[in-house]
């Protein structure tokens, strides 16, 4: 049930992956994130860009998963809704 809340930051390159998940909540959150919403197969269905404290966020109806990352790292990635997520574990 905590997720980031209480952390510093999060890693280059990393992310944290809640599932079942269709919405997040950033309430005391010290960083902005990106939110990645993908639906039972994977693939993109929301994508909620420099998400700062104190906000709730849903994914859609479709959503069943979610991926914090860095605020940014969509961007970057070029990650947009119908694009297939693959997952990697480090």
């Amino acid at each position: 049930m905590r997720g980031l809340l209480g952390r510093p930051g999060l890693p280059s390159g990393e992310g944290l992956l809640l599932s079942p998940c269709n919405s997040i909540h950033t309430w005391f959150m010290r960083f902005p994130i990106d939110v990645i919403f993908a639906d039972a197969h994977w693939r993109v269905v929301a994508v909620r860009r420099s998400v700062g404290a104190f906000r709730v966020v849903v994914g859609g109806l479709q959503a069943r998963h979610a991926v914090e990352v860095q605020s940014g790292w969509a961007d970057l990635d070029g990650v947009q809704a119908g694009r297939q997520l693959a997952l990697y574990e480090a």
